[in-house]
């Protein structure tokens, strides 16, 4: 299983709830098993700079990159990328059953 984490942080704090909307799109396209696009609570007192987190699980590599070349991701990406200041990704496997 692959898991697919994203931190995205707004260039324009007025912007968070649009880029949190447009993001949630993402859950529409087929291929994940899990996913969840949620709101930092920021509670952790060292860092605050990440505003929205993006969660998913896919079943393989092969899911993950089905997922991101559906017409959908593009879309959602074309409207977001302008409206961020920071994305982190990392995609890990996990071990777990």
């Amino acid at each position: 299983m692959i898991r697919h984490i994203v931190f995205f942080s707004a260039r324009n704090p007025d912007d968070v709830d649009t880029i949190h909307t447009r993001l949630k799109r993402l859950g529409e396209i087929p291929h994940s098993l899990v996913f969840e696009v949620m709101k930092n609570t920021k509670t952790d007192p060292i860092s605050g700079e990440i505003d929205i987190v993006v969660y998913g699980e896919f079943e393989s590599a092969e899911a993950l990159a089905a997922y991101k070349a559906h017409p959908t991701y593009s879309e959602t990406t074309a409207v977001v990328r302008p409206l961020r200041e920071l994305r982190i990704s990392a995609d890990v496997v996990s071990t777990l059953p």
